[in-house]
């Protein structure tokens, strides 16, 4: 499955200055990895952000936002973020806070 570019694009202009982020391709898609801990990626035109469990149901009822559903197995402390929940670069950048506090709270590997 091919990822979305620009998203990705739009994402290493927001990342790419952080020490330790590492960009991976991985399951058809890239994901972006801050000190061994994905914080966020694509998949297809989707936006998927790891978030901290305290805040796994209400990320869920943000605009645009669902499940992360990886091969019929719901991914519970991932969501899912479609195309039109990232139009500006503040909901993006929005949503990459939530990957990295989310990725930063986890021991560095």
């Amino acid at each position: 499955m091919a990822y979305d570019e620009l998203l990705a694009a739009r994402l290493r202009v927001e990342l790419g200055h952080l020490s330790g982020m590492v960009e991976k391709k991985m399951f058809g898609g890239i994901g972006f990895i801050l000190d061994g801990n994905m914080a966020v990626g694509v998949l297809g035109d989707d936006l998927l952000v790891r978030v901290s469990p305290n805040e796994y149901e209400a990320a869920l009822q943000q605009p645009y936002a669902g499940v992360m559903d990886n091969f019929g197995r719901k991914m519970r402390g991932w969501v899912k973020v479609a195309p039109a929940g990232l139009g500006s670069q503040q909901d993006l950048k929005r949503w990459i806070d939530t990957g990295l506090a989310a990725a930063r709270s986890l021991p560095k590997k």
